[in-house]
């Protein structure tokens, strides 16, 4: 498997300068972290492009709007001129708005844009999220039996999983690893996000299902507590080790 980092910063020259020397093969970026060169994937390359895996990923925020799907559009063809392997997609609607037949009519519609971006060599990964289309134990199988096999992968976030009572994460991830492509580990407490080792989320399990599927793609420190860059980039990889031991390129 192999090992990303993903934090909420604003220090982007420090996430960019320091994640391979901290034992990660890629960053997977936040939403405000490429738009800048949206318009100039060139200079993003210029600037990053000898790092390796310095977007293996990008996270992106997606709706049922026109709007929001144009977006994406443009996010994805970004992603295949820089290299980008994950095109993570968070959805941001809430829950309350959906039954399971627009569950299933969205599944289609993202499926389609699935399809799209394989033609350029991306793949979408949709993102569980706590509040969104996709939170409850059900809507994982409601959605993933609407798509066309092979457009759209499965991000588990664990932080996400926890905040939406899904407990029996273990479980979760055997029952859909067909479709898993990336885990974001983030730990959670008290209604907070926390560094991985600094809360109460129970990753015996996790780690135990990951292995026994015989997973073998990313698996990304999702930091959102806010910590130091360094130090949180130094702390997850501990973490991430000791349970599933050393990643490989």
């Amino acid at each position: 498997m192999k090992f990303a980092f993903s934090q909420d910063t604003q220090d982007v020259a420090t996430l960019f300068a320091s994640y391979h020397a901290a034992g990660y093969d890629g960053l997977q970026l936040k939403t405000d972290q490429y738009p800048p060169y949206l318009d100039a994937p060139q200079r993003f390359l210029d600037e990053h492009g000898g790092k390796p895996g310095a977007a293996s990923a990008m996270i992106a925020m997606w709706s049922r709007s026109t709007e929001a799907t144009e977006n994406l559009r443009k996010i994805i063809k970004f992603g295949a001129a820089v290299g980008t392997e994950l095109l993570v997609v968070a959805h941001g609607e809430k829950r309350g708005l959906f039954k399971d037949d627009d569950i299933r009519a969205a599944a289609k519609q993202l499926s389609a844009l699935g399809a799209e971006a394989r033609a350029l060599k991306v793949k979408l990964s949709l993102h569980n999220h706590f509040d969104s289309m996709v939170m409850h134990r059900p809507d994982f199988t409601t959605f993933f039996n609407a798509i066309e096999p092979g457009t759209v992968g499965l991000t588990i976030d664990t932080a996400h999983l926890a905040k939406s009572g899904v407990m029996d994460m273990g479980g979760l991830i055997r029952d859909m690893r067909g479709v898993i492509d990336n885990f974001h580990l983030k730990d959670f407490r008290a209604g907070e996000f926390r560094v991985l080792g600094d809360g109460d989320v129970d990753f015996k399990p996790v780690f135990a299902a990951i292995h026994d599927i015989g997973y073998d793609g990313w698996v990304c420190a999702d930091e959102e507590s806010g910590a130091d860059v360094r130090a949180a980039m130094a702390q997850c990889h501990r973490f991430m080790t000791r349970g599933l031991g050393s990643a490989s390129a």
